[in-house]
């Protein structure tokens, strides 16, 4: 039977995803107006960067045990194995939710196989994760191949990214309230990126088109094996963006391919409109 691949509404997959690639999707919550909606299913990430620009705070929330428990049993009654993917534990407690149904449910279908893996990846690098498990499931490869393999690539994934509103880390708890008003005053552009599930400051840097050019740099740095790998890119409503930086990239580099994501609605709550990711591997694409 094939491996079903589960995901969590952060690894930022459009519907187009979910559907092409027989993906299921957890959602977590976004909370915006008092009222509560579930992340890519009944509210669009353009309504969050609208609201966002108009000065609201959307919050978010993980997806729960509850959630998990229903998505699991469907699965384990069928005996179909599944491996979930799941948003970094540094960022959400999603993954832990996720653990404690899995328990339940394999109380009462001890044969139904689950493996769960804590990505320690985030947006489209995350997702980018996603699509290769759901490549290798289509493959029909078994469910002990597919882990391995996507423990691997998620090992082995780089993020690194730019906010445009140094405010909305700020919101977030990511930055002070004095580095926010001085980055924004002098223009400078935070680049960070992600070490063992957690955002990290890397560099700052005045002006957008150097912090492009530096994002490259660091590509070329960190990177490698790009002819044999998808590049990812997303953005904070900023698709222009992203197209500029994406023919950058082929300039400078032969790589295989680059598919470019709108950030969700859980991710760019607390990232903001104007935010871009550059996505890649750092060792063999496998």
């Amino acid at each position: 039977m094939k491996v079903q691949i589960i995901a969590d509404s952060a690894c930022d997959l459009n519907n187009e995803d979910y559907q092409q690639h027989e993906i299921d999707r957890a959602s977590l919550t976004v909370h915006l107006d008092d009222q509560n909606y579930q992340d890519g299913r009944d509210i669009s990430a353009k309504t969050i960067y609208d609201a966002m620009r108009a000065g609201k705070s959307p919050k978010t929330s993980q997806v729960t045990p509850q959630d998990f428990s229903e998505i699991f049993t469907k699965y384990a009654e069928k005996k179909q194995p599944c491996l979930y993917l799941a948003f970094s534990s540094e960022l959400s407690g999603t993954y832990q939710a996720s653990t404690i149904a899995a328990r339940e449910v394999q109380e009462k279908f001890p044969d139904w196989n689950l493996k769960i893996i804590d990505t320690k990846c985030a947006s489209f690098g995350y997702g980018l994760v996603v699509l290769r498990a759901a490549e290798l499931a289509k493959e029909g490869r078994s469910l002990e191949d597919i882990t391995a393999i996507s423990q691997y690539q998620a090992d082995h994934m780089e993020h690194i990214f730019t906010v445009d509103d140094l405010e909305y880390l700020y919101r977030g708890g990511r930055v002070s309230k004095s580095a926010a008003f001085v980055g924004t005053l002098l223009k400078i552009k935070p680049l960070l990126h992600m070490e063992d599930g957690k955002l990290i400051p890397l560099e700052k840097i005045r002006g957008s088109k150097k912090v492009f050019k530096r994002m490259l740099d660091i590509m070329e740095e960190r990177g490698t094996d790009f002819s044999n790998q998808t590049i990812g890119i997303s953005h904070g409503d900023v698709e222009e963006t992203a197209l500029q930086l994406a023919d950058m990239i082929k300039e400078r580099f032969e790589v295989k391919d680059i598919q470019i994501r709108l950030v969700g609605s859980t991710v760019g709550a607390h990232s903001g409109p104007g935010t871009i990711a550059l996505f890649f591997s750092n060792d063999k694409y496998q």
